[in-house]
């Protein structure tokens, strides 16, 4: 998967994305990840959000979420 790719398509239709890699965490082993979208396509300002132990985790998550709210991304 092209994250860049995701990621720009995202934007294109109006979503913002932030990705956050945490050091603390990540020493700790507790979930560095965090992506979170908002923007919008989102209804009544929901955020699409996960914390996981890797951003592929994050988009497993988000991803299909994002999907059901009727965003296309391609993979």
């Amino acid at each position: 998967m092209d994250v860049v790719r995701v990621m720009e398509s995202l934007a294109e239709q109006g979503v913002t994305v932030l990705l956050k890699v945490d050091a603390e965490h990540m020493r700790d082993a507790t979930k560095p990840w965090t992506f979170v979208a908002s923007g919008a396509p989102l209804r009544d300002d929901l955020l699409v959000r996960a914390d996981a132990v890797s951003l592929e985790a994050c988009l497993e998550v988000c991803l299909p979420r994002l999907r059901e709210f009727g965003l296309v991304i391609s993979d």
